[in-house]
Formats: structure tokens, sequence, C-alpha cells
């Protein structure tokens, strides 16, 4: 078979004109990134906003090994299976991250015959979203370091500082860093850090605003530091808002694109499930439910992660109401989870698999505690056994839930027909009662207990001093009404990553906790999890190389 990017290359990509001019948009309401990409401006959605909502289906996994499952590979064909059987259908995606891209994970433009084109420019520069994130991040962070330097009129105490500086890039040897040397003229010296750009407040900010306007009053709210006193210091103090969002205005526009089928897809945003809230921005959901029958979105890594966030976050902030979910499995991630090695995935063992699918029940029982009905998707792999399939498909029946094998890999939307039917036959039987995990009245640890609980099985947590000190500082501030957004491991439902399958018996370890006044959520780092993630031994950026021509190779 061809590599994905061969395959790209191969595909009859339209003019991203016939692609908007399918969705009934007029000129003015889209600008143009070259031949085959676009922004949507707000002109469409004043248009476009009072239609009735298409049907929301969010696509989830269960933990993936290491490798990743295919997720965004079933986003991707199912909807161009729904569009083969003749619905009106719009992808919405997040937008890759150069981290992985050039780290382990690779690309997030999905694979085989299920992919959102053009790959290479999705999966490098794009429109440039994640540049101007980073910008707006570092200008907060350099004009913070100006306000000491310029004598520190607001009383910053420079052991205080939460702000990190950010770059969109695998790099351990900038997490912890000490800025500001070289003498008076350099700065005010001071411990500093970077995190990951899909890890700033500043991306979770864009990907939750609901107008500029909006944009610029969270903005605002970030918490940067505290003062000497301990009261808190705000971007809007430091008279931020304004430039930080001039930096965002173009970034924030979602971005029009096309799969190898021509669905059309609207990529905008791309915070990282595992350490932020793993969703494409709540604009280009918005809008896509307004111009389609059918909206497919996916949700980062696990379904213990994405949808969960999803769902009490996403929806919750955006007035979202979900209509189904897809749960993406495979036969190698459940034998994974079932103790079997990386390296003996392909050979067939039933055992490992039906052990495994412990994972898969816990995941489709955390979705219907949401009061959502669920598909369970096989994603399709050569080496999968007719036997180890129907056994799934057993499993999948013993716990009454619909299943279906998707073949979107290898036969693009027609191998996803099955789960499009399927979806429009779930979606047809009666309305949905979508409600979120937690209220927002709970107290913010009682909110991370009962995730724990609820959505990880653990028994408890447990929570580090000085994170129980933030807590409690956030609730006398006011910040109790907020949601919780884990920062966990995506291989395990414990924090883990070692322990697989549905652990029993363990608890979770809430070792910080971070306020985003501006995002409005509390984030909570569990166990070892990392803000600014490293490379592999063998990188993914040792394979990808250009010829003369500018064609590049080795990417996905």
């Amino acid at each position: 078979m061809l590599s994905d990017i061969e395959i790209a290359r191969k595909a009859d990509i339209k003019p991203v004109s016939e692609i908007a001019a399918n969705l009934g948009l007029f000129d003015e309401e889209w600008e143009p990134y070259g031949h085959y990409k676009a922004k949507l401006n707000d002109l469409a959605w004043e248009r476009f906003k009072n239609n009735p909502d298409g049907k929301l289906i969010l696509v989830t996994a269960i933990n993936p090994t290491p490798a990743g499952e295919g997720k965004t590979t079933t986003t991707v064909g199912l909807g161009q299976a729904f569009s083969r059987i003749g619905k009106k259908a719009v992808i919405a995606l997040r937008e890759p991250s150069l981290g992985p891209v050039f780290g382990m994970k690779g690309g997030a433009a999905g694979g085989g015959y299920a992919q959102v084109i053009p790959m290479e420019d999705i999966n490098l520069h794009f429109t440039g979203d994640l540049h101007a994130v980073t910008a707006a991040n570092n200008l907060l962070s350099a004009l913070i370091d100006n306000h000491l330097q310029q004598g520190n009129a607001l009383s910053i105490d420079p052991r205080q500082i939460s702000w990190k500086r950010c770059m969109d890039m695998n790099d351990r040897a900038l997490r912890h860093i000490v800025a500001g040397l070289g003498g008076k003229t350099s700065g005010v010296p001071r411990e500093d850090g970077f995190i990951i750009s899909v890890a700033s407040e500043i991306m979770a900010i864009l990907c939750l605003s609901s107008s500029l306007d909006d944009l610029k009053a969270r903005i605002k709210r970030i918490v940067v530091a505290k003062t000497y006193s301990g009261k808190p210091v705000t971007a809007d103090d430091l008279k931020a808002s304004g430039a930080m969002t001039a930096l965002l205005i173009e970034a924030f526009k979602p971005n029009l694109v096309q799969t190898l089928e021509n669905t059309p897809a609207i990529m905008h945003g791309g915070p990282f499930a595992n350490i932020a809230h793993g969703c494409n921005s709540l604009k280009a959901t918005r809008m896509g439910l307004k111009m389609a029958d059918y909206l497919i979105t996916e949700a980062g890594f696990g379904a213990d992660l994405g949808a969960e966030k999803f769902f009490n976050i996403k929806c919750r902030l955006g007035g979202l109401k979900p209509d189904a979910v897809v749960l993406v499995a495979t036969i190698r991630a459940l034998k994974y989870n079932g103790g079997v090695p990386r390296d003996d995935l392909a050979k067939e063992n039933l055992d490992a698999l039906a052990a495994g699918a412990d994972n898969l029940r816990k995941h489709v029982e955390n979705i219907r505690k949401f009061n959502l009905p669920c598909l369970v998707a096989l994603n399709a792999f050569p080496s999968d056994t007719p036997d180890e399939v129907k056994l799934l498909q057993e499993i999948c029946e013993e716990i009454g839930v619909r299943f279906s094998v998707s073949a979107v890999f290898a036969k693009g939307g027609a191998g996803g027909e099955d789960m499009a039917h399927q979806l429009t036959s779930m979606l047809a039987c009666g309305e949905r009662h979508f409600k979120p995990l937690y209220e927002e009245t709970l107290p913010l640890e009682e909110k991370i207990r009962l995730i724990a609980r609820e959505i990880y099985g653990a028994d408890d947590i447990t929570i580090a001093p000085a994170a129980k000190k933030d807590l409690d500082s956030f609730e006398q501030s006011g910040y109790q009404k907020l949601p919780v957004c884990m920062a966990k491991t995506q291989y395990s439902l414990s924090d883990d990553p070692l322990k697989l399958g549905r652990p029993q018996h363990f608890k979770i370890a809430v070792r910080d906790v971070k306020l985003s006044a501006g995002a409005g959520f509390v984030v909570v780092l569990t166990g070892n999890i990392l803000t600014m993630p490293g490379l592999p031994r063998v990188p993914a950026a040792e394979q990808i190389d250009v010829n003369q021509d500018g064609h590049i190779s080795g990417l996905f």
C-alpha cells in the first residue's frame, strides 16, 4: 500500500472555492490561503447562526498504545462515509502540533484513504495559527519581565510568576531555565520555563472563546503572578490584552480544508488532551453544526481524557448538546491492554483480547454516564484475525453496545458506510438527554475526586500539600464554579502509564494545580505528566527530508 503522503499527493484535490461553495458559503464569507486552504470569517457565522443545529457526533477512543490507534483516521473516514450515503457532513478537527510531528506520534491529518489535505501544509505551518498562539503567549512573558526591569510598579514577586514561555516543539531542556542573566541591562534573574504551545492557556482561550470581545475579555482575566502581598496579577494589569488579541485576529478564524474525498473539514485550534482540554475550537464546532446535517468531531486520546473534557468543559462552556459517541478500538490496543508486548501485537491472542476488553467496557460505561448512545468502531488492521473480530463483536453484544468494523484506512468512505448507517439509525431514535458529570457548584476537590472515581475507577485521590493550599486559594478567590481539566497519562485509566487494562485499587496523585482563569478551568496535574514533552530516542524528524523539487518525504 502507498504511504500516507503518497496517497495524499494522488488525491483529486479541489480548489477551496469549490469546497466553500458546496457548503453554501458566499465569496465574501471566506478568505483564501493559497488554492486549497481558507479562513472562515464572521460574515459566514452571522448568516448561518440562526440555522438549526445538525447532529453532533463525538469520536473518541479506548486507551491507546504508544503508536496511536487511528481516532483521527476514523473521524475523517466517517465524515467521508456520511457524504457517500447522501448526508451533508462536516468534520471538525484540531490542528496538529509540530511537537508530535517531529517526535514520536507523527502527524494528525488522518491516514491511508481517510486523510485531510493538503497533508504537508496541515502538519507543518498550516495557516500560522499555532505560531500566533506562541507569539501571544511569549509577548505576555516579555511584558512581565519588562515590568520587573522597569521598576516593578505592580510589586510582582518574581518567585510567584506562574506564566511560562512556550514553543511548539518537544524540547525537554527548556522545562526549567533561569532567565534574565547577563547583567543589569538583561533583565531581572529569575527561574522560568517553557511549555509546549498547545498546552498554553492562550490555546485554550482561543478554542473556548465565542467572539473577539470574548477572546479579549478572557485574556484580560489570565492570572500571571502574585504580588509580594499575595494579590493576583492579571494580563489586564499589565495592559497586555489589546496587543495579544491583535496577534490572534487571524488565528481566531477557523480554517477550511477538505478530505481525500472532498468532504469539508474545519480544522481549528489544537490543545493537547493529556495536558490540556483536547478539543478543536468551539467556534469551528458551532459553525459546522449550522452548515451541516452531521458534524463529526474528535476529542484527543482516550475517552477518559478527551471525551471527559469535551463533555465537562467544552460542552458545558459552549452550551453544546452531543447526540452520539463513536468509541474507536483496535484489536492490537485491546491486546496491549491485556498484557501483550508491543512487538507481539500482530499475533492472534484471544485470551489477551478478552482481558483487554475490560478497558473497552469501562469506556462504554463512562459514556453512558453522560446519557449518550455509543457505537464501538473497530479500526481494522491487516493483522486482525476473523476469530479476534468475532470475539470483540460478541463482547460488544454482551455489554449492549452497537459494533461496526471500520475499514476507512484501506477503503476511505466506502469502508465506513456501515458506521454511518448505524449512526443514522441511532440518531433517529428520539431525543438525547445529555448532562455533564458534575454540577458546577461542587467544590473543586470534589470535582477532581468525582472524575477520579467515576471516570478512572480510582478508589480516591491524594493531593500534595501545596496543591491543596492552591485549591483552597482558588475557592476563596471565587473560582469554585470552574470545571477541572485533568492532566494525566493517555496510556492508562490511572495516572501510571504501566497500569493497563482496567486497573483496580489505585489512587490518583494530584501533585500540582494551575488556575486558567481566562480559559475558565483549573488544570490538575497528576502523576508524572509533563507540560513540555521530550523527543524519543529516534525522533520522527530523523526520517523527514526534502528533495530538490521541494517534495517532502518521511512525513507520516
